[in-house]
């Protein structure tokens, strides 16, 4: 603001209050969009025409929803201080802004004090101008300051980076030499089953020639005794021929005639040639009996070599045997010392449980005693109507920013919304502790405020019925599903948001703000889970992991000789929960449902004593290894995220995505690659995969967002007045989305402090007080029946197009309904009342009429405004959302409209303004229509009508609530 002044415009000590406003309110326009209050309240705080409390309310009112209406606030509150204020206005611009007032005023700006009006001295103001310029300094020096810490620790991690690649190396070396020792050790297993599998062919073939022997033997037996029998008989027929032969020497002796001599020489001469034929047939059968009794023996020596063979072979196996027994022997010992340990540790589990179930049933008598308080408080409040509607007509002026909570909690007292999430009901514990492990366990949800609805209470009933009929079986089964985790508080979420406790708000070197989550009460697991606690160094660097949110992540690879190996960790195990110390805190890390970039990071955190709980998966481990094998997928992880900034195509990632675009994540760590994620863009109306590719993942993608805003914020006045020509026309670049540490998120992994128990009553916890910019939103599909409502915006457009669009057919307007105070109450405790027609009366737009006129198969045309779009989300009713762009050409043409309404122009605009950046704080998407994609009314009706069958065709993505 150096050299001298030449005036150029009217002198301004000259100048009369109202023309010192005058020439302001000229320039007011170019002053609000060009000035931050936050520059120029310390200087009129200086010269004394805004207080402390006038800076409070400009920086802090909730009805101020951008910086054009903070200064527009700023400058009324000027024009209350007359001159002064107006005088102090323009020596502001002079010094901050000295373009801005060289054209309100018309004069260059100067430093020198006979330029000043004399509301602050000269001495004053170059000392506060000093403090300025020292406050920026120091600024400055604590931003290089930073840079340097941020050299350093960029140079350490480049070193660790080095390291890790070396180790990565000895690694995949390691792992070489491993591969090819087993490959070995399988060889060489494959050769003694081969050994194994002829040793028992030769017992075999032992048996059977034993077998045969013993046949042998039984038949060279019989063959003895018939050639003893042949013997026998032979001596027995010779015997005979010799005394018939001495018998008939006596016959012929004493007889003479030579008739009897020669009859009896015929019967010896025939009776010799017979024996001679027997005996010659007897020699032949003897013959052949002797060679084959030979033979036999032959066979006999042959088979009792073979037999002293197998002997041998016998004793080996024998040897063996008695090896194998004693090692099963060992085993089994071991094996009963484990299951003794185990049941040791079951008992331990089941004595906890009953003690928690215990405390639950003194926690739910409490609730019920804190109901009755409430109904109580309820009925006065429902006595004090008058003030009661008073109340609710000055809380529908409220933006959306400035809502903190539902229609239904402004008119009732402040109070907490009570939840019970995923607890042992404590009436049916007994019968619980004998069901069978496919048994169906009991778990009540208390998704509302009390008293329950009557079918929520008939369900309670049958649940309990079917309880108490159940026939008693195990009693540790239906326990080791349920895993109770510390309780921190009362739930003020959704019943799928977990429930209020400490988190660790850590660093970006410690644990980065993007995973950190809750977790409910109680979580549902399969099969039984496995407490091993080791001593290691770097546990990342002896086991490696695969996997991811959907599938699990499960142990793959274990360093042999390491201290995962030697406590018995092998592949095939998913990591439920990791627990470790780090700076004197005990923390613990639930890994059943992260990502694998989760999991590796949360694993890299460990060193030093830690504790893992493992649950044997080894099917659904050998499952996804086939599928990775196969090339049916990349990895265990599958989300959907909604991206918050537009991302052109760059040199590292490949794939171009823009604000609002939809992606299917499918490996958080593809191989090759640093930082990034493999992703696929999704088909808007089905759920298949399009084009595939990279993007940066959530750091790197945060970082760039954090880029975006800055070089959009820090744009010159020239760039930011073409950028208002075009905004309408243009795609949105980014979209701001900001979440607490309670926000529950797939990209979150949960990292609590175990001993940290702190309560909704003390003092907000650190977790509370971080918030972070989110590039990646989780997303989940949702099919919704055929004819979804109807939502135009802004309101006071929508109002004027709602009758016209409930002329079509398959289109009816949605009609309020007259409630009695009971009735108002009760659907107002239910949260089923979504807007009322007028503060205080008894006309009500409700769920009822919504979901009537939707069962009739049409679409309900809502004349709502936004507060309607989570109410009725709760319901799992999504409305078609569409913002009307309007222009001020377009919305001249609606002039005459706008009149028979009472409205104008300046208001339709306004309301425009006000519901625009809205739109980005709704959990789900909406079509925006350009202001020059219409030209009249009829035309504006007709694309309605082409948006809305296009709209009913696509997949409804909806965020979680993240705060």
């Amino acid at each position: 603001m150096a050299g001298e002044c030449v005036p150029e415009g009217p002198n301004l000590k000259e100048m009369s209050e109202e023309e010192l406003w005058e020439l302001i309110n000229d320039n007011r326009h170019r002053i609000s969009l060009g000035v931050r209050p936050c520059i120029l309240i310390p200087y009129l705080r200086q010269v004394k025409v805004l207080t402390e409390v006038d800076e409070d309310e400009i920086l802090s009112c909730h009805n101020l929803t951008n910086r054009c209406m903070r200064t527009s606030y700023m400058l009324d509150l000027l024009r209350t201080q007359g001159r002064n204020g107006a005088i102090a206005l323009l020596e502001g611009l002079m010094i901050h802004y000295p373009t801005l007032y060289t054209q309100v005023t018309g004069r260059k700006p100067s430093t020198e004090p006979s330029r000043f009006s004399g509301l602050i001295k000269y001495s004053e103001l170059t000392e506060y101008l000093i403090r300025a310029v020292t406050g920026m300094q120091t600024e400055l020096q604590e931003a290089r300051n930073e840079a340097g810490k941020m050299s350093a620790r960029c140079s350490s991690l480049e070193s660790e980076v080095g390291q890790l690649m070396e180790q990565e190396e000895k690694s995949r070396n390691l792992q070489a030499e491993n591969g090819r020792l087993q490959r070995h050790l399988s060889s060489l297993q494959r050769e003694v089953t081969k050994l194994k599998d002829e040793k028992c062919d030769l017992y075999i073939r032992y048996t059977v020639a034993i077998e045969e022997k013993s046949a042998l033997n039984g038949r060279l037996h019989d063959l003895n005794l018939q050639v003893y029998q042949l013997q026998t008989e032979l001596q027995n027929i010779q015997m005979e021929k010799e005394f018939h032969k001495q018998r008939s020497l006596r016959n012929l002796s004493s007889s003479h005639t030579p008739q009897l001599q020669e009859a009896h020489k015929d019967i010896l001469e025939q009776d010799l040639a017979e024996a001679i034929d027997s005996q010659v047939e007897l020699a032949e059968h003897l013959k052949s009996y002797r060679e084959e009794n030979e033979k036999l023996l032959r066979e006999k020596q042959g088979l009792l070599d073979q037999t002293e063979t197998l002997s041998l072979q016998v004793q080996q196996l024998s040897l063996d045997c008695k090896m194998h027994q004693q090692k099963s022997t060992v085993v089994q010992s071991q094996m009963k010392e484990l299951q003794v340990e185990r049941d040791q540790a079951y008992q331990s589990r089941d004595d906890a449980q009953a003690m928690i179930a215990r405390i639950l049933a003194e926690k739910d008598t409490l609730r019920s005693q804190l109901v009755e308080l409430q109904e109580a408080v309820f009925a006065l409040q429902a006595k004090r109507s008058p003030r009661i509607k008073l109340q609710s007509s000055d809380v529908k002026e409220r933006s959306w920013d400035s809502e903190t909570s539902s229609s239904e909690e402004c008119l009732l007292p402040v109070r907490r919304r009570l939840r019970r999430m995923d607890a042992l009901n404590p009436m049916s514990l007994s019968s619980c502790l004998s069901e069978s492990e496919n048994a169906l366990p009991t778990s009540v949800r208390s998704k509302g405020v009390e008293p329950p609805s009557p079918e929520s209470l008939r369900r309670r009933q049958e649940i309990l019925y079917e309880d108490s009929s159940l026939e008693a079986a195990e009693t540790d089964s239906l326990l080791d599903e349920f895993v109770f985790l510390p309780d921190g508080g009362e739930d003020e979420q959704k019943p799928r948001s977990p429930s209020t406790r400490s988190s660790v708000c850590l660093s970006r070197s410690s644990a980065p703000p993007f995973l950190v989550r809750s977790r409910p009460k109680a979580i549902r697991v399969n099969g039984r889970v496995l407490s091993i606690s080791l001593q290691c160094e770097a546990l990342l660097s002896q086991i490696t992991v695969v996997g991811g949110n959907k599938s699990g992540v499960f142990v793959h690879q274990v360093t042999e000789g390491s201290a995962a190996h030697t406590v018995g960790i092998s592949p095939g195990a998913q990591i439920v929960e990791v627990r470790h110390e780090q700076n004197n805190k005990a923390l613990k890390m639930v890994l059943e449902d992260s990502t694998l970039e989760e999991a590796t990071w949360a694993l890299s955190q460990v060193s030093g004593f830690c504790q893992l709980s493992l649950r044997p998966r080894q099917n659904d481990y050998e499952a996804l290894l086939q599928q990775l094998q196969n090339s049916k997928m990349s990895s265990g992880d599958s989300f959907y995220i909604r991206v918050n900034l537009s991302l052109s195509a760059g040199a590292s990632w490949t794939l171009a995505v823009s604000c609002n675009d939809i992606l299917h994540v499918t490996n958080t760590r593809p191989a090759g690659t640093e930082d990034l994620w493999h992703a696929s863009q999704v088909h808007p109306c089905k759920l298949l995969d399009l084009q595939s590719g990279t993007v940066p993942n959530y750091y790197r993608a945060q970082r760039l967002l954090i880029q975006t805003i800055e070089d959009m914020s820090f744009q010159t006045k020239k760039c930011q007045k073409v950028g208002r020509l075009n905004t309408q026309s243009e795609q949105k670049v980014v979209r701001i989305v900001s979440t607490g540490r309670q926000g529950r998120n797939p990209l979150w992994v949960s990292v609590e402090e175990e001993n940290n128990k702190s309560t909704e009553s003390g003092p907000p916890s650190a977790s509370k007080s971080c918030v972070t910019l989110m590039p990646f939103t989780l997303v989940t599909p949702h099919f919704p029946p055929v004819c979804r409502p109807i939502l135009l915006l802004p309101t006071i457009l929508g109002r004027m197009l709602d009758k016209k669009l409930a002329s079509w057919q398959g289109f009816q307007l949605c009609e309020p309904e007259v409630l009695t105070s009971s009735e108002h109450a009760a659907r107002l405790q239910r949260s089923e009342i979504l807007e009322e027609v007028e503060p205080g009366g008894n006309q009500c737009f409700t769920l009822q009429s919504v979901d009537k006129v939707m069962k009739k198969g049409l679409h309900c045309v809502l004349p709502l405004g936004l507060d309607c779009v989570r109410r009725l989300h709760r319901y799992e009713i999504f409305p078609i959302i569409i913002f009307i762009g309007v222009s001020a050409r377009s919305a001249r043409k609606l002039r005459s409209k706008l009149q028979r309404k009472g409205q104008t122009e300046e208001q339709l605009l306004s309301c425009l303004k006000s519901e625009e950046p809205l739109l980005d704080k709704l959990p789900c998407l909406y079509h925006s229509m350009a202001p020059d994609s219409w030209c009249d009314l009829n035309s504006l009706l007709t694309s309605l009508r082409t948006i809305i069958w296009e709209e009913q065709r696509k997949i409804v993505w909806v965020e979680p609530d993240l705060w």
